[in-house]
């Protein structure tokens, strides 16, 4: 199988990646490791649009966070993901940290970054009332935002498949040789171009290909995840002073309604090391205290962790290693905000290179989820009598209807397992965490992907749902 390019990683950069080259008439295929699109760094985020005044001037982190954050509001709109634009407050409460308050502003202005201000405690518990009344000053972002980091991840990887790419899964990279021009991938692909967005496997991918090393620290984060019903206690996303770790513990609303308290900031050495802690979690409600007293911890409904790809010089590496070879590693915070840029940059790296031409069928705007919940009465009713499985509800503490989970599974990229169907509409995610609904879900992904039901996953390969039939091989005595 021959491509002009090829694509390690479907996470949020692979795939923003994917859908700026699927303008030309480039071939190009992703390949992924995982069952699924968004299954590494990109799934277990803050879900932070930050604004860029964190980055050190000059660095691609600063040049792209900035660019990215600007292109999401307008690609919110065309692919269909949640994005709101709720600004942020980077949080002082002693007087020795308005220095960095002020550092952090000048970086910030130096970076581009429109509508920073230093505000005092009186503004800044008119805004955010529940912050604690120690407060001293805080700057703040108006451009900051949140976003659906699976939702966004998934809208750039459909799009590109739907105008081209291909997405293969269940298919970890194991090799990469020369072969002429070129590369052969897995003794099986053969690809003019490569690039390599394999998150915290980046530097593996890497090293078998140069022989200058490179090194990719995991650096976890654990979070908690509140319900709908502790939304009242910010509307902002709410930071601490950084340090060399990263922006401390936040806090957050998401896009979904839900309040977000993390993330811890662990360096480990196993790379798929996503448990989660007693320690780590002592660790958020000390440090979540400085900003806030009374976080209603008894509205938790899960916690988890994810992994951050963090590099040795404290720089994005986007860069072409070898001849035809493009690195896109060390993508941490703020990676998730870089994304769009990201996919900008080495897309015209390669289009600089390879020089291909337009793709005369691109459709830009990607056909979003609907939701019914989102619908007044009579849309809703509408919608049934067009299609009665919008009617059916699954997930009762979302309001998923059966027809949101057909569309998942039906999707150029579609779900294929429980966590997919959850990270596109949302079934499982809330109070219960798919206690109810993960059986009937399970059999609409059955019948929509027409595969045995016992066959079902959680996630990935190992994550099986359904083992053995309840008392098989049992005899019984009279």
């Amino acid at each position: 199988m021959e491509y002009d390019v090829l694509i390690i990683g479907a996470g949020v950069s692979g795939s923003a990646i994917a859908r700026e080259l699927s303008k030309t008439n480039l071939k190009t295929i992703v390949l992924e490791k995982e069952e699924d699109v968004c299954e590494g760094t990109s799934k277990a985020n803050s879900g932070i649009v930050h604004a860029g005044y964190d980055a050190k001037p000059g660095t691609l982190k600063a040049k792209l966070n900035v660019r990215g954050s600007q292109m999401i509001p307008e690609l919110a709109k065309t692919l269909h993901f949640e994005y709101e634009n709720n600004g942020s407050l980077v949080l002082c409460f002693e007087e020795a940290g308005r220095a960095t308050i002020e550092e952090l502003y000048e970086r910030g202005q130096k970076n581009g970054v429109p509508g920073l201000r230093i505000l005092e405690k009186e503004e800044i518990l008119a805004m955010e009332p529940s912050i604690n009344d120690s407060i001293v000053c805080a700057l703040y972002a108006p451009t900051a935002g949140i976003v659906c980091p699976f939702g966004m991840n998934i809208a750039m990887a459909e799009n590109a498949a739907d105008n081209g790419v291909e997405f293969v899964f269940d298919t970890p990279v194991t090799s990469i040789e020369r072969d002429g021009d070129g590369w052969l991938v897995n003794g099986e692909y053969k690809t003019k171009m490569v690039v390599n967005a394999a998150g915290v496997f980046a530097d593996d991918m890497h090293n078998l290909v140069s022989d200058e090393t490179m090194k990719i620290t995991a650096r976890k984060g654990e979070y908690f995840l509140l319900d709908h019903g502790a939304a009242s206690i910010c509307s902002h996303t709410l930071f601490q002073l950084p340090t060399v770790l990263g922006k401390g513990v936040l806090i957050a609303p998401t896009t979904h309604g839900n309040i977000l308290v993390g993330p811890t900031a662990t360096d480990i050495e196993e790379k798929d090391g996503t448990n989660t802690t007693s320690d780590g979690y002592d660790h958020i409600r000390n440090s979540a205290a400085i900003t806030m007293k009374e976080i209603p911890y008894y509205q938790v409904i899960t916690s988890f962790a994810g992994l951050r790809a963090t590099p040795e010089h404290g720089d994005f590496v986007i860069e072409e290693t070898a001849p035809g070879f493009i690195d896109v590693a060390g993508i941490e915070s703020p990676g998730l905000s870089s994304a769009p840029a990201i996919g900008e940059m080495v897309a015209e790296m390669i289009v600089d290179e390879l020089k291909p031409g337009k793709n005369e069928r691109y459709v830009e705007e990607r056909k979003g989820f609907v939701r019914p919940k989102d619908l007044d009465r009579e849309a809703w009713s509408a919608l049934i009598a067009q299609d009665p499985r919008y009617g059916t509800i699954i997930c009762r503490c979302e309001t998923v209807t059966e027809g949101e989970i057909v569309d998942a599974c039906s999707r150029s990229i579609p779900a294929r397992s429980l966590d997919g169907v959850k990270r596109r509409v949302r079934a499982g995610m809330g109070r219960c965490q798919g206690g109810f609904c993960s059986p009937k879900v399970m059999e609409i992904i059955a019948r929509e992907e027409n595969i045995p039901f016992d066959s079902i996953q959680k996630a990935n390969q190992n994550s099986r749902i359904i083992t053995g039939k309840d008392k098989e091989g049992a005899t019984y005595e009279r």
